[in-house]
């Protein structure tokens, strides 16, 4: 088999979750070395969400959505309450719950972070143009939207 036509269906499943794998573990690297203040790549994921997503969230649905243990994301969410990047809140409907939302300084930080990438993506954009990413984003998006509704149902 010499082509990516002629892989058996779930081969090229493997192979294109193999790429996206790489890809996110190489551009993850780059993000760390030029996130702004110490920020780590975990907080500036719930700072995305919040961004993406808006509204409150609360600790154990945050870590239901980046799935890990509700303790780690209460360490992560401890770390961006004490720099004034998310605001936690008592949960008004149940009072041992809690409230999360982002900050505006939260906001700035993540608006911050994305601008500190800016010159590695332009490089980028230099070497591999935009208008072909823009082209597989739809297809992407689909993929994770397919994918997280799995989730969801297990």
């Amino acid at each position: 088999m010499s082509s990516t036509t002629e892989r058996p269906d779930h081969l090229t499943l493997f192979a294109v979750f193999n790429e996206i794998a790489i890809i996110e573990q190489l551009s993850r690297a780059r993000f760390e070395e030029v996130l702004p203040d110490g920020l780590k790549i975990s907080q500036f994921g719930v700072l995305n969400h919040f961004v993406r997503l808006g509204g409150e969230r609360g600790p154990a649905e945050l870590a239901r959505a980046f799935q890990v243990t509700k303790a780690a994301m209460t360490n992560t969410l401890g770390r961006l309450d004490a720099r004034g990047l998310v605001e936690i809140t008592p949960n008004p409907k149940d009072g041992r719950g809690k409230q999360v939302r982002i900050t505006d300084q939260g906001r700035a930080v993540h608006a911050a972070s994305i601008e500190a990438l800016r010159p590695y993506l332009e490089h980028l954009s230099e070497t591999f143009p935009t208008q072909r990413l823009a082209a597989v984003l739809p297809v992407l998006s689909e993929l994770r939207a397919c994918l997280d509704a799995d989730r969801d149902q297990d």
